[in-house]
């Protein structure tokens, strides 16, 4: 399927023209597209909408960066081709889609990543939160928050180094291998191996979250005084730390491996 995308002063007309489209007309433009009966002027139209988005994009990571002093990665919209791809393979309506402008931002640890998810909620008071940690997408592991702003949505997906290695992995299966590894299908034997990992990251994390919960009990049973940590949970502590770093090398060699063999 070829997709043609505007460039110059036709796509900066089209785009103004695109930011008065109703969520009316905007499903019946995804609905043509998801049946692929569509000609030119609806890609036109597509491109223009994805273009939409980049004033809410530019405000979400600008608050990102300035406010919390963060940095994330992104793109300020989904290529064309991504868009119709999703339409055909999911039920979902074109003005629905929550991830045509996005970024990410890679923490460190279960424990980081609970703060800056906190931090981004309490900024961005409106915002939805979906926690695919606890119900994975496929073995995908992350949080995504959905802030609105300009009358359009920008996701926020907030990753452990461990999910974002994860999905780095999930992805150049896909790339190389087959499409379908990045939503539960792919040859056997490998899927496996992708859910197997994606499950020892969880444990990892779950480890993580249960030794951050008995470090609070230990300073609030004594508030207002120093406290030492346990030797035996620090010892634990330190062996998942070492754990996660030991899969993380492993996640490093698979990708390698996987490149290649392309």
């Amino acid at each position: 399927m070829q997709f043609s995308i505007l460039a110059g002063s036709s796509a900066n007309r089209l785009f103004s023209l695109e930011t008065t489209m109703t969520k009316t007309q905007i499903d019946r433009l995804g609905a043509r597209l998801k049946k692929a009966q569509f000609e030119d002027a609806d890609l036109r139209l597509l491109d223009g909408y994805r273009r939409s988005f980049a004033d809410a994009y530019n405000a979400v990571v600008l608050a990102i960066r300035e406010t919390l002093l963060l940095q994330p990665t992104g793109r300020p919209s989904k290529s064309t081709p991504s868009i119709v791809e999703k339409l055909g393979r999911e039920s979902i309506r074109l003005s629905q889609m929550q991830d045509i402008a996005g970024c990410r931002v890679v923490v460190s640890d279960f424990s980081e990543q609970e703060l800056v998810v906190s931090k981004l909620h309490s900024h961005f008071d409106t915002a939805v939160v979906i926690d695919r940690r606890k119900k994975p997408s496929h073995g995908y592991r992350a949080v995504h928050i959905i802030v609105t702003t300009c009358e359009r949505n920008v996701e926020i997906q907030v990753r452990t180094a461990l999910q974002h290695r994860w999905a780095e992995f999930s992805e150049k299966l896909a790339d190389v291998r087959d499409p379908a590894f990045k939503y539960g299908g792919g040859e056997e034997t490998l899927r496996r191996q992708l859910f197997d990992i994606s499950d020892l990251v969880g444990a990892i994390e779950s480890l993580e979250e249960q030794l951050r919960d008995m470090s609070r009990g230990q300073i609030a049973s004594a508030p207002g005084m120093m406290v030492r940590i346990d030797p035996v949970v620090q010892e634990v502590k330190d062996q998942v730390d070492q754990t996660r770093r030991k899969l993380d090398a492993i996640l490093i060699k698979m990708i390698d491996e996987v490149k290649k063999a392309d």
